[in-house]
């Protein structure tokens, strides 16, 4: 078994000031090394090395076009039991959208059961136990008017997880390239 994820990397320009963000004022907060950050775009949880090998050929078919991502506002998950996950908003755009929806066509054409979640394209900055809800509310108010320079979003992986005593350290298995569609042979630019 592996467990697999198609994502977004987050470049390293975006993800320094994201990182100067965060690593304090939340106690029980486990803040993510820059090098993790990323736009997951599905997951796939634990799945056999067979079916991994499929998500992989389906993932290798996708065509979409290069687009920018802009990331923008803070924010934070939760559920019955308090906050779960700290993040910063991506804007959703329709290319976003798009690439989405390929990788979960993908994911369901290499046999994975539709994921169910609705999907918010976030960055993960930072998972949550027992942090006191009030230290929450005030490093979201004060980052809330986060907004970073967008970045050209060209390529998106295919990306495996272990967990650590440190937290989850993750792998780039495959890298699959984003370009734009077939040109239609006729058509002249200008035309």
């Amino acid at each position: 078994m592996i467990r697999l994820f198609a994502a977004l990397s987050v470049p390293e320009e975006t993800a320094a000031p994201l990182a100067a963000a965060t690593g304090f004022g939340v106690q029980g907060a486990r803040w993510s090394p820059p090098e993790n950050l990323h736009i997951t775009l599905r997951f796939a949880g634990d799945i056999p090395e067979s079916a991994a090998e499929d998500l992989h050929s389906a993932l290798s078919s996708i065509v979409s076009p290069p687009f920018e991502v802009t990331v923008a506002g803070v924010g934070s998950f939760g559920d019955h039991s308090g906050v779960t996950a700290i993040w910063a908003g991506v804007e959703a755009n329709e290319p976003l959208s798009i690439l989405h929806g390929r990788c979960e066509t993908a994911a369901r054409r290499a046999g994975l059961k539709p994921d169910s979640r609705a999907w918010r394209p976030h960055i993960t900055l930072a998972y949550v136990n027992g942090a006191d809800p009030a230290e929450v509310g005030v490093w979201t108010q004060s980052n809330s008017l986060l907004r970073l320079p967008p970045f050209v979003a060209d390529r998106f992986g295919l990306y495996s997880s272990r967990r650590t005593r440190n937290g989850s350290a993750y792998r780039l298995e495959r890298s699959y390239s984003l370009r734009g569609w077939p040109r239609d042979p006729s058509i002249r630019p200008g035309s």
